[in-house]
């Protein structure tokens, strides 16, 4: 189909697109890692990005020489969390069929890496939504002082509506706050671009107008950018058009949002956010304080 793959919506970090303000918030989770500090919130609303960045930074920081995982605790039941961060990790199979119990398996990795010089950086996507025993386990992790927990470094994602359900120890030991902000027209239009340009497509598959569209119906909301953008490469192909234009974008959005719901109203995209100034700025916000 008409460059549909280009917007597939997973959470390969090949696909990640470092907008700005995304490349923003890598930075300042190098930072982090730079700076041996324990741990990090990461905070935005749903749809803008929150489980890509994390896949993202996983693979930035894996690139940096530490030892990285994500897990996502959504969803999760109640005693399980701690098994699939071990499944994570790159345990040794004799380490891994060992009859310790999971916390001190966990344990003794992060000792391992300690002594390595290795950092161990463990990101836990939607830690608003994490059972109970999975919080008090994260807010166990980033309290720790024993010397094996030296060189462990933990990354959270949440909501802003969730935050106030996160442990106060890991809020109070956050040494900084990344929020992700909407994305602005540029940043659609980049997107649309570079994701093109990941598949080989041609740049012309989606005009001008189609991608002002995009951006006006997505509302700076990245999922929904793909989601739109896929469905208006899907509709176009099925239409046999040689390209996606707004008419067609405007069609996929009904079908993304049935009923008579009118489209978002257009957005200001020349104005961008604050953090999106300068992608190489380490500068941090404190959290708390």
């Amino acid at each position: 189909m008409l460059a549909a793959s280009a917007f597939d919506g997973g959470l390969d970090p090949a696909a990640f697109h470092a907008a700005p303000s995304r490349e923003e918030a890598l930075a300042r989770i190098e930072w982090l890692l730079d700076k041996r500090q324990r741990c990090g919130l990461v905070v935005a609303d749903p749809g803008m990005g929150k489980s890509h960045l994390a896949a993202a930074a996983a693979r930035r920081l894996g690139g940096l020489g530490a030892e990285a995982a994500v897990l996502s605790l959504r969803g999760l039941p109640d005693g399980d969390w701690l098994d699939l961060l071990l499944a994570r990790l790159p345990l040794d199979p004799a380490s891994r069929s060992e009859s310790a119990r999971p916390w001190l398996k966990l344990e003794n990795r992060l000792r391992e890496n300690t002594l390595m010089e290795r950092p161990t950086v463990l990101i836990f996507d939607d830690l608003d939504h994490a059972p109970a025993d999975a919080a008090e386990g994260v807010a166990r992790l980033v309290a720790a002082g024993e010397p094996r927990f030296a060189s462990t470094c933990v990354i959270a994602t949440t909501t802003s509506a969730g935050l106030a359900a996160i442990p106060d120890a890991i809020r109070h030991r956050s040494a900084v706050r990344i929020d992700l902000p909407p994305w602005t027209g540029d940043d659609v239009a980049a997107y649309v671009a570079c994701s093109l340009d990941r598949i080989g497509a041609d740049a012309e598959c989606f005009s001008k107008a189609a991608v002002e569209t995009l951006a006006r119906f997505a509302a700076g909301m990245p999922r929904t950018a793909c989601h739109l953008a896929r469905l208006a490469a899907i509709a176009a192909a099925g239409e046999g058009l040689d390209r996606v234009e707004a008419a067609t974008v405007e069609r996929a959005w009904r079908e993304l949002v049935p009923g008579d719901e009118p489209p978002h109203p257009a957005v200001n995209h020349d104005v961008a956010p604050a953090a999106a100034a300068a992608s190489t700025v380490r500068a941090v916000r404190q959290l708390w304080g």
